[in-house]
Parts: C-alpha cells; structure tokens; sequence
C-alpha cells in the first residue's frame, strides 16, 4: 500500500488541469453533496484516473448516482467484482489521502 501511495502521488502531479472535468467529477458535483465542490471532486476524478481505466471509472461514476450499486458489488460472490471492491477500498483511502476528504 504504501509503494501504491508513493505511486499515486508522482502520478497526481503528472495530471494535467484539464482533464479533471470527466466522468466522476461530473457524478460527483451533480450528486449534490454537502462537501462537493469543484476542486474536490476534481481531487477524486484525478485518483481515479491514476488507479482505475475508463471503464472503471464509469462504474465508478455510476456508484454516486445509485449507491446502491455500490452495496451489490460488496456483497458479490464472484472474484472479479471482490478485486475490484479491494481496488476501491483502496481508492477511498487514496482519495482521503491525497483530497482531505
């Protein structure tokens, strides 16, 4: 976990701006949460896109506009889906760590 950490924060830095408007940036401000803004959700779009491909991502996305498809995948039996929940455990503590959230 920690060379992951490591990895991640040479690859934040290696983001462009630019590309922080994608797909759970725009989950993330239209879900209207308290915290959303911008930079944060921006924050999480750029982790994602250091850990996740795109297709991930848009599971991903799709998780702030029904949570409960979040829950299913927990609960899953099939291999796949628990690496992917491991991934995305691992995701929300990267996200803790580098946006303050």
């Amino acid at each position: 976990m920690k060379h992951l950490l490591m990895a991640l924060g040479l690859m934040l830095l290696l983001v462009p701006d630019a590309q922080a408007a994608g797909k759970i940036e725009r989950a993330c401000l239209k879900a209207d949460r308290r915290d959303a803004s911008r930079q944060l959700c921006g924050c999480v779009q750029d982790v994602a896109e250091a850990m996740f491909n795109r297709s991930e991502i848009s599971k991903i996305a799709k998780f702030f506009s029904d949570p409960h498809t979040t829950q299913e995948l927990r609960q899953s039996d099939r291999n796949s889906d628990e690496r992917f929940w491991k991934r995305y455990k691992e995701y929300g503590q990267a996200v803790r760590t580098y946006c303050g959230s």
